[in-house]
């Protein structure tokens, strides 16, 4: 009666006739002019949301003010943040996220049951119809201003709420996380048993002579090298399948967005972020931003009180609980998401302005068991140095040429850290993400496939800032390597529940493209420098050497050079992709960008064991930027909107244009 409608996936159906007359209005036709009221009642017909919505989110008065007005006129009382306190609540911890999706919290206060309402929606429309027909019920309501919803559960929850954004996957899932000493609780004698087997293989190998040990281990590596190779070359060249063109979606058809940005020391890049979501073509009256910042992070903060973000915005703090990682943060704000979708960006992202569209129209193409759409990230700022512009190429690369091609095989694909599009029932489903691993998105991708579930690329691009020092470069892929080190070792703790639960597909992918990763990274300077002794060596003396003969010695070179090839050809259908050939010389230092990647991978592989949970944040804000598609607009006054409203209404009997 009072939540949200139920939600069809990915379109609304639209509402009936009756519910244009706006009832949800009446408490303020005493106050504001018809034709203001009526210009809500037109916005509020063309995007399929209540029109008390409109008015907020236009700035004519804030939610409290509205509910001060709608009690007044329905007869519910407005419960006081101290009554709201010392009622108790009688809900667990999980049932809270659809407290925050449909604005109803149960209260029992003094043996009584109350129902606390905070509008969403048509929420007021339909309260609005409901007050004169059952004034009994009435009085066992209670209206809530959202912000005063928010912090009676925080204040009733918050220990529970910050050690599930902490512990939540590892207490749901015990084996899919990274969390120190998770699968040790969970399967101790199966842990100890893995341990003993390990440990013996390894003592074995080393009773083997020095050469032949160095030959298995070698030979190994470059196998696993040029498995590597290979899979990036037959993801590159599978073509993307055309899409055919349908119908957009109207805007009373589209359901509430939520977006999530997880914020730290962001001072300098949170202004470009605000500018870049509210040029989205989206409805402003069904989006739905949380912006998380640490709580020491006073500068972020005071930013972005700054640029008085509209009432859609909503800045939460995250709990001073350890880790202190970005995933923690994300799983801090998705009890308080109130979209059907949400994505995630990151301080500096600047997507496309018609991103959640094109998201929209990607799930809606596909089936149900598609519930993550990742966008291409390319690099706004690829002249600032050969490190930018070589990240650039891996970037074109892998997000236009290679993650497409995995998707038509139908891979688990190692999203993104940012413009990933999800359901949000099917990421509360699996538990969100895990707060223990420092690349979130790479494990996220693979515990959606373990869950049946699939993830695809779609047509859309956000732009990003690359480190152009080296610096902070190391920082960045240091972490990267580490998180998919954490990955690959969460996932391969039970190689046989793996295959049950991803199959063939799920484990090739884990093994050739994480590990793959990681292990060209840690092998490329072994084989490199086999190669160069190699050569020296022949070059010196015509003897036969008996370290650098054998049947697989052609082996180590196939597998370097299609190592070089598959980087320089990807790198280059990316660029081509992209328009960006002219940039195509940095390929050329592919042999000193992988003995940089080396060292990232050795640093990760140290700080793995000496500690593995240190998040080492990429500092953002530092290259000249470029503008997002619209700049920021503060929220309109009164006398603005009733300037753009006036000459419309007159001239045409009734609202056209989208104030």
């Amino acid at each position: 009666m009072y939540g949200m409608p139920s939600d069809n996936g990915d379109r609304r159906q639209p509402f009936p006739d009756i519910a244009y007359t706006a009832p949800e209005l009446d408490c303020l036709r005493d106050y504001f002019a018809p034709d203001l009221l009526e210009a809500a009642t037109e916005r509020s017909r063309l995007i399929g949301v209540g029109a008390d919505h409109v008015l907020i989110q236009w700035g004519v008065l804030d939610e409290a003010s509205y509910l001060q007005h709608l009690a007044a006129h329905t007869g519910v009382r407005i419960d006081t943040p101290s009554d709201t306190f010392r009622s108790d609540i009688p809900l667990p911890s999980e049932h809270l996220p659809h407290v925050i999706q449909h604005g109803l919290l149960p209260l029992r206060r003094d043996g009584e049951y109350l129902l606390g309402i905070a509008p969403r929606i048509l929420t007021a429309r339909r309260l609005s119809c409901f007050a004169a027909k059952s004034p009994a019920v009435i009085k066992r309501l209670r209206l809530l201003p959202t912000p005063q919803l928010n912090q009676a559960l925080l204040a009733r929850a918050h220990a529970s709420l910050a050690y599930a954004a902490s512990e939540g996957l590892s207490q749901r899932f015990p084996g899919l996380t990274a969390a120190p000493s998770a699968l040790r609780d969970h399967l101790p004698w199966q842990f100890r048993l893995r341990h003993a087997g390990v440990l013996a293989a390894a003592a074995g190998l080393l009773m083997l002579p020095p050469l032949v040990l160095l030959h298995i281990v070698s030979s190994m590596l470059a196998i696993w090298f040029l498995a590597f190779s290979v899979t990036r070359i037959t993801g590159a060249l599978i073509p993307s399948p055309r899409v055919e063109a349908s119908s957009p979606a109207r805007d009373e058809e589209l359901p509430i967005y939520t977006i999530i940005a997880a914020l730290y020391h962001e001072a300098a890049s949170v202004g470009q972020l605000l500018q870049a979501i509210t040029a989205l073509d989206y409805p402003k009256e069904k989006l739905d931003v949380i912006l998380v910042i640490e709580p020491d992070d006073h500068e972020t903060r005071a930013a972005i009180a700054r640029w008085r973000p509209p009432p859609t915005f909503q800045v939460l703090i995250a709990p001073a609980t350890l880790p202190r990682t970005k995933p923690k943060a994300l799983n801090w704000a998705l009890p308080f998401v109130r979209g059907s979708f949400v994505t995630i960006y990151d301080a500096e992202d600047i997507p496309e302005p018609n991103q959640l569209r094109a998201a929209l129209e990607a799930f809606r193409t596909h089936d149900a068991r598609t519930v993550c759409v990742q966008a291409s990230l390319c690099i706004n700022n690829p002249a600032e140095s050969w490190l930018s512009c070589m990240f650039a190429a891996e970037y074109a690369g892998q997000f236009d040429v290679f993650l497409p091609g995995l998707a038509v095989l139908g891979l688990p694909l190692p999203l993104g850290g940012s413009s990933n599009h999800f359901r949000t029932s099917a990421l509360r489903e699996i538990g969100g993400w895990d707060a223990y691993n420092v690349t979130e998105d790479a494990d996220l991708g693979f515990r959606l496939a373990r869950a049946g579930y699939r993830a695809r690329t779609f047509a859309s691009t956000t732009f990003e800032e690359a480190p152009a020092q080296f610096g902070g470069w190391l920082r960045q892929r240091s972490r990267w390597m580490k998180g998919w080190m954490q990955t690959w070792g969460v996932h391969m703790r039970a190689p046989r529940r793996l295959w049950r639960d991803a199959g063939a597909k799920g484990v090739l992918s884990l093994n050739l493209l994480i590990g793959g990763n990681v292990l060209t990274a840690l092998a490329a300077p072994i084989l490199l420098l086999e190669l160069v002794v190699y050569l020296g060596l022949r070059g010196a003396t015509d003897q036969p050497i008996p370290l650098f003969t054998g049947p697989l010695m052609e082996l180590h070179l196939v597998a370097i050079a299609a190592g070089y090839a598959s980087t320089v050809v990807v790198g280059l259908m990316g660029l081509a992709r992209r328009g960006q050939l002219r940039r195509s010389w940095v390929l050329a230092l592919t042999p000193i960008y992988w003995a940089l990647l080396s060292v990232a991978a050795w640093r990760a592989l140290y700080q793995l064991f000496r500690d593995p949970y240190r998040w080492e944040k990429t500092e953002h804000g530092l290259a000249p930027r470029r503008q997002a598609a619209a700049p920021w607009r503060e929220r309109p006054h009164l006398a603005q909107v009733w300037a753009r409203i006036t000459p419309n209404v007159r001239r045409n009997g009734h609202f056209r244009d989208n104030v």
